[in-house]
């Protein structure tokens, strides 16, 4: 294979210019970082956080036809311009990504287009920045903090990643190096179980409004980047919502669409309680009804009614608060104290439930 010629007159890439497989790094377990170059040695201008669209020819015995496009988050900085990476992971479903695990291999050439996207710390400056990602969500946080590592000016990031083990958080050992070297990035990883046969000294469990509080006490100062599955984005909202967050400072990407324009962003309506709106809780086995507001909570109105909900420790993490909702909707946001599968059946933390419109509880 003919190595790319690095010419330091070239001018930046563009997609006319097909990518050339450079390298193909193993990171985790069914995941792997991909290094591109541009053959005519051109290098590579970005904004970190943003991706890429590849041009995967997946079924080569049809041709153009047979190929498909992807997006790729760009887990490599601007910083470092004479080459590109994305760092992939192939899900059950995946097509694209499970061809490039199987296929892609230096040497080789493909299509692509791009960079493009909003997703990047350039776009909205701060002294102090919170990345909270979970999974291959990882990819831009990587991007941006790189990109601080390498920018000379001393970084205030605290980096917030959740994983199913420790093994497989992507780009562990690269990010501990950093901040093994700079106090002003923080580490703050959570995962849903060890690994077999090895301690884990970090947080343990789904990220909650007690860990946040511990693992970013100044929460409310920074600016806020999250990358992730849309339930776990949706779960970070919920939190922040419920602890008061100024959502414009509140910036989200989803590593299965990325968003090319500010057009393109979807409209994001959560639900936030509303103190003016008005509520009514039927307590049926007392057979007492309550009227009050959005922003109450089950256990409050249960309380002023003169009802004993058993309680411990009042924010969503003990249980003993569980009770069983009959028809109605709540906005609950815990802190761990109740499974999904509970809140399947209908159960709900009156600590932490929030009556929206009539509420019927089995109390």
């Amino acid at each position: 294979m003919k190595k790319p010629r690095l010419n330091w007159a070239a001018e930046p890439w563009s997609d006319d210019e097909l990518l050339e497989c450079a390298m193909a790094v193993p990171e985790t377990e069914d995941t792997y970082s991909f290094t591109f170059r541009a053959p005519s040695g051109a290098w590579f201008d970005y904004q970190p956080g943003q991706f890429i669209t590849l041009d995967l020819p997946v079924d080569p015995a049809r041709g153009p036809k047979g190929n498909i496009q992807r997006t790729y988050t760009i887990s490599s900085s601007p910083s470092r311009p004479l080459s590109i990476s994305v760092t992939v992971k192939a899900q059950p479903a995946s097509i694209g990504t499970r061809w490039m695990l199987d296929n892609l291999k230096p040497g080789m050439r493909i299509k692509a287009y791009g960079p493009a996207g909003i997703f990047s710390s350039h776009r909205h400056p701060a002294r102090k920045y919170l990345f909270i990602s979970a999974g291959s969500g990882i990819t831009p946080m990587m991007s941006m903090t790189t990109w601080a590592w390498d920018s000379g000016e001393m970084p205030d990031i605290v980096f917030v990643h959740a994983a199913r083990r420790p093994s497989d958080i992507i780009f562990r050992e690269r990010l501990q190096h950093f901040a093994n070297r700079v106090p002003g990035l923080q580490l703050r990883l959570t995962v849903e179980e060890p690994d077999p046969f090895r301690a884990w000294p970090g947080y343990m469990g789904r990220l909650n409004q007690i860990m946040l509080g511990l693992m970013a006490p100044d929460y409310l100062e920074r600016e806020v980047f999250c990358c992730g599955p849309e339930p776990f984005m949706q779960s970070v909202r919920d939190l922040l919502n419920a602890l008061g967050y100024d959502m414009d400072h509140y910036h989200q990407e989803s590593f299965g669409a990325p968003v090319a324009t500010e057009a393109d962003a979807p409209v994001i309506d959560d639900v936030v309680p509303d103190e003016d709106a008005r509520s009514q809780i039927r307590f049926a086995a007392s057979d007492v009804v309550a009227a009050c507001a959005e922003t109450d909570t089950v256990l409050a109105v249960a309380k002023r009614a003169g009802l004993n909900i058993p309680s411990g420790c009042t924010f969503g993490l003990c249980g003993t608060c569980k009770v069983r909702k009959l028809s109605g909707e709540v906005h609950m946001v815990h802190n761990g104290g109740i499974s999904d599968e509970d809140i399947a059946e209908g159960w709900i933390l009156a600590c932490c439930s929030n009556p929206m419109g009539r509420v019927e509880i089995d109390v």
